[in-house]
């Protein structure tokens, strides 16, 4: 029964979307069956593409509230939409503009780099912004000795270890409470349980969990080398939504939770029937104030023009 009612809700969300010409956005860590109607399932970076690029006139985004922002920040014409206006991401909070501007006029000369995971008015204050997928790449190419980045203390450290460059992170303790839920001692005995895996994790774990890890990425980063590994067996250090959707597209490879209670909460409080109420009755819009929104589409702008 319950299966036939998520097939249901499955297809009266996929006539809406056609009806009102919308795109689906899906984050890795959605419920799997967000993610089986999604029409594009990915990491931030590739999240913030599509909504550059879609024709569509309505996004509906099933990830959390510093993602839908992005999308309308770059989608000022088009109406943005997120299903639960109560999934809101904790890191995001941790870091305001006060805390930006505060940084920046204690260290002039360091470029300030704010992870995608922050709210507009963040992005408004920075210089350039980042994802998990090219941290290191933006922070390389500013061509700088030292630069600023925030909320997540441990992706600044993953960054300045790839790099070379000093990063300060801002705030001192910046961080998420999913990957904090993962401990070196767990990865440890289950890599001498399984001595035939590999360990993926992400980079907003704690740098000794990073360090037991065969690589370190986000999460489309980590379906990347799922797929392209010999590998087998793999550990997955990241929220468990990312395990859904690679049993789905791997069914052959063994996906082993590094924490089983790896759960972003505020992720799962989409649900199928909030997307097709969403659309159904276009709620809850998301738009930006346009003054904080064009300065935090600058910053999202030169991520993009550093990539190149």
């Amino acid at each position: 029964m319950r299966e036939q009612y998520i097939r249901k809700l499955q297809k009266e969300i996929e006539k809406l979307k056609e009806e009102k010409n919308a795109v689906l956005l899906v984050h890795n860590y959605q419920r799997p069956e967000i993610q089986e109607i999604a029409d594009y399932l990915g990491d931030s970076l590739g999240l913030a593409k599509k909504a550059r690029e879609t024709k569509a006139d309505i996004i509906v985004f099933c990830g959390v509230d510093f993602m839908a922002e992005t999308a309308s920040i770059l989608n000022p014409d088009k109406k943005v939409i997120i299903p639960s206006p109560e999934a809101r991401c904790p890191m995001a909070a941790q870091l305001p503009a006060k805390l930006v501007k505060k940084a920046k006029e204690a260290n002039p000369e360091a470029p300030f780099i704010t992870y995608v995971n922050t709210l507009a008015e963040a992005k408004a204050e920075a210089d350039v912004c980042c994802t998990s997928a090219n941290a290191p790449q933006i922070a390389s190419a500013l061509k700088r000795n030292s630069v600023l980045m925030g909320p997540d203390r441990n992706l600044a450290w993953f960054t300045e270890k790839e790099t070379g460059v000093k990063v300060i992170p801002v705030p001192q303790n910046g961080y998420c409470y999913v990957h904090k839920k993962f401990d070196a001692a767990d990865i440890m005995f289950l890599k001498e349980e399984h001595p035939d895996a590999v360990v993926v994790v992400h980079p907003e774990c704690d740098p000794e969990v990073q360090r037991l890890a065969d690589f370190v990425g986000s999460t489309s980063q980590m379906v990347k080398f799922a797929h392209e590994t010999d590998a087998e067996k793999i550990i997955v250090g990241t929220e468990i939504g990312l395990i859904d959707r690679l049993r789905c597209e791997l069914p052959d490879k063994t996906f082993i939770p590094a924490n089983k209670e790896a759960i972003c909460i505020q992720m799962k409080k989409n649900t199928l029937e909030k997307v097709r109420d969403a659309l159904l009755y276009e709620k809850h819009v998301v738009k930006v104030p346009e003054e904080i929104a064009k300065k935090a589409e600058r910053s999202i702008i030169s991520m993009f023009e550093l990539m190149k």
